[in-house]
């Protein structure tokens, strides 16, 4: 049944363009959560004329936006109250559940859009969307693929869970932070294509340091090493993008840190053993990761899980 109603969702996305579409006029908006992703994504909306409401719950993150224009709360009651629609670029599901859904921000809820578009478990996603609905909220995620630079530039990959027609009212807003927001599916199938691409990100970076260590430990010429991959169909960009890192070991200024890709593995794990995948591949990259947080790697860039698979001698 599942596998019918995804196929007639996709029709249905395919032919969009035949059928009138109703687009929610955005007017303001409220930005939860404005760390190293979601500060220039605020940041897009505020370039676009959109009036956007900032809450963190670290106040001192806020200062560019206000600088920026951006309106400046100290609650999340606060920002919900004074807004039509809320993106949520949250660390995980419990500060989702923290923020929106505790307290006097709870009471909030009904009436407003949450677009939440962090990484979290499909499971986590789809309950969070029962909660925000028995609100009498409505609930989307949009999870993105990217980094700072994307960002900033507006080229985030976005990643749609919802019904068809939330996808049409909602995309002007998403293609503030992606130009061409892709619909997967239901509430679930979003997040679940997210961790899967970040499941990737942790087991090729972690391939490619064992690779790197093996060829400078034996003498190898690292340039030449780099001209064959890169001419053959092992070749994944992310290995130029870390490849500095690496051999300089430096992991400062980090895009993405140790910590959250700890984080996004780990609901990888979880998940994949509910459904009976075979797994221990990704295990030991688990084991790595929480090897560099020991090492007080945890909010470096996660290119230092190099340091625990070719330590410096």
């Amino acid at each position: 049944m599942k596998t019918t109603r995804s196929r007639l969702a996709q029709a249905s996305m395919k032919n969009r363009e035949d059928l009138p579409t109703e687009r929610i006029k955005i007017v303001k908006v409220a930005f939860l959560g404005t760390g190293l992703m979601g500060l220039p994504m605020a940041r897009r909306l505020l370039t676009h004329g959109i009036e956007t409401i900032a809450y963190n719950r670290t106040p001192e993150k806020l200062d560019p936006l206000r600088a920026a224009g951006a309106t400046v709360v100290e609650s999340s009651r606060d920002a919900l109250q004074r807004c039509d629609c809320a993106v949520l670029m949250l660390t995980d599901a419990r500060a989702i559940r923290e923020v929106v859904l505790s307290g006097s921000a709870r009471d909030t809820v009904k009436g407003r859009a949450i677009v939440q578009m962090g990484t979290i478990a499909p499971e986590e996603s789809r309950s969070l969307a029962r909660e925000v609905s028995d609100l009498g909220g409505e609930y989307l995620e949009a999870p993105v693929l990217g980094s700072i630079p994307e960002a900033k530039a507006g080229n985030l990959l976005v990643m749609v869970g919802s019904t068809a027609p939330q996808f049409d009212r909602w995309r002007p807003l998403l293609q503030h932070f992606g130009e061409d927001p892709r619909y997967i599916g239901e509430v679930g199938a979003a997040a679940a294509v997210k961790l899967a691409l970040n499941q990737l990100i942790a087991a090729l970076t972690a391939a490619f340091s064992l690779s790197l260590g093996f060829v400078r430990r034996q003498g190898a010429d690292v340039d030449a090493f780099m001209e064959i991959l890169r001419q053959s169909a092992l070749y994944a960009p992310t290995f130029d993008k870390k490849l500095s890192r690496m051999s300089d070991r430096d992991y400062e200024n980090p895009n993405f840190p140790t910590k959250h890709l700890l984080k996004d593995t780990k609901l990888f794990l979880g998940e994949s053993q509910s459904l009976g995948l075979d797994d221990r591949a990704l295990d030991a990259v688990r084991e790595i990761l929480e090897a560099a947080i020991a090492r007080n790697l945890a909010e470096m860039d996660y290119s230092a899980l190099f340091e625990v698979v070719d330590p410096p001698r």
